[in-house]
Parts: structure tokens; C-alpha cells; sequence
């Protein structure tokens, strides 16, 4: 599997569905301890995005899980979104806004809507905006991310999208880690439970 030349064309496989895309990202992924330093396993999620299957797979898979919303854009979270929300949005054929954190090296010119999340699982409080042309009052808006663990984020985005007049449809994610309320809450739907990744 994966791409071939052939006769100066380039062919790709077709993407991996349901239960082998679930057992491909279950065997691509790894738990590191990084020492007694730390009080918790460090995720790598680096084998995602170093095979073509998933890389072709993932984007239409999650797609598949709010096909029936109709979203018309994709938001995603710095910086992992911004590996996965583009592969959504090519999926369903719509366009991409990345959501930024504010307090980086990176200032915006541009007019954005923040929001401020509750704590994320390391206790932090993020400042994340969009800039403001990008959301329409009319948008219907997915948040994709690859790793939902409290919704801190996700929850930061569905404000941000309202204050802009769209609506957003719920959160496509590769993992939901957070507890089984949460799914329902945030209208999340994921490839894979934190279960799932042992």
C-alpha cells in the first residue's frame, strides 16, 4: 500500500476503513515514560503522520463521523490541528481556519475573537482565537483535533465560533481521553478511546 509511480503518475492506495484504520492507529501510536522527573506517560503520536495510509485514511474517516452535520469549515487548535484539521477539511470540501494561542512569538494583525479555556489537564488556562473573516455568521463549524482529554480547548473554540455568529456542529477527534460525560457534552465523536491506545 501506499503511493506508486507509475508512468509518471502518482497512485495511491485507498484509505483504510473502520476496524484496520482503528488497528493501524492503535499499532502507529506509543506511551513514553520519560523518567522519574515525571509523573505521567508522554504520548507519541508521530507514527500518524509518518504513514501514507494514515495520512490518506484519517482525514476522511473523521469526516465520515459529522457527515451529517454539514459542516462548511473546519477549526482546529494549534499545533497538532493543524496536521489534521486540513486533511478534514479536504475530506468534506470545505475550508480551514487554524485557531491560535496567544502568547507565542507570533502576533496577528488581523482582528481575531479569543477565548479563554478552563484548565487543561496540566492545570493551564490558554488564550485561543480566530481571526475574525474567517468565521462566517453563517458557518457551520467542526473542531477537529487529534486528542481530547478535558475539552478545554474545544469547549474555548465552540466560544469563539458563536461569538462570530456561526454554530458549531461538534468535535471530530483521532482520541477522546476524557471521561465518558464528555462525549456527550461536547458532541464529540472520535476514531478512538483512550482504552484503546494501552
Amino acid at each position: 500500500m501506499g503511493a506508486d509511480v507509475q508512468d509518471g503518475h502518482v497512485a495511491t492506495s485507498p484509505p483504510l476503513r473502520d476496524d484496520s484504520l482503528r488497528a493501524a492507529l492503535a499499532e502507529a501510536f506509543h506511551w513514553f515514560d520519560p523518567g522519574a522527573h515525571s509523573d505521567h506517560l508522554v504520548s507519541d503520536v508521530s507514527g500518524w503522520w509518518h504513514s501514507p495510509e494514515l495520512l490518506a485514511s484519517v482525514g476522511p474517516a473523521l469526516a465520515a463521523l459529522f457527515q451529517d452535520a454539514s459542516p462548511t469549515l473546519v477549526v482546529s487548535p494549534e499545533v497538532t490541528g493543524f496536521l489534521v484539521g486540513p486533511l478534514v477539511a479536504v475530506a468534506l470540501g470545505v475550508g480551514f481556519a487554524p485557531a491560535v494561542k496567544d502568547g507565542g512569538d507570533r502576533r496577528l494583525v488581523d482582528r481575531v475573537t479569543w477565548a479563554r479555556t478552563p484548565p487543561d489537564y496540566r492545570g493551564r488556562e490558554l488564550r485561543l482565537g480566530v481571526r475574525d473573516r474567517q468565521i462566517r455568521a453563517t458557518d457551520r463549524v467542526l473542531v477537529v483535533d487529534d486528542w481530547v482529554a478535558t475539552g478545554a480547548q474545544v469547549r474555548a473554540l465552540y466560544d469563539v465560533v458563536a461569538r462570530r455568529g456561526g454554530t458549531p456542529v461538534g468535535c471530530a477527534a483521532i482520541v477522546n481521553a476524557g471521561p465518558p460525560p464528555l462525549a456527550a457534552d461536547l458532541r464529540l465523536r472520535s476514531l478512538l478511546t483512550a482504552a484503546d491506545l494501552r
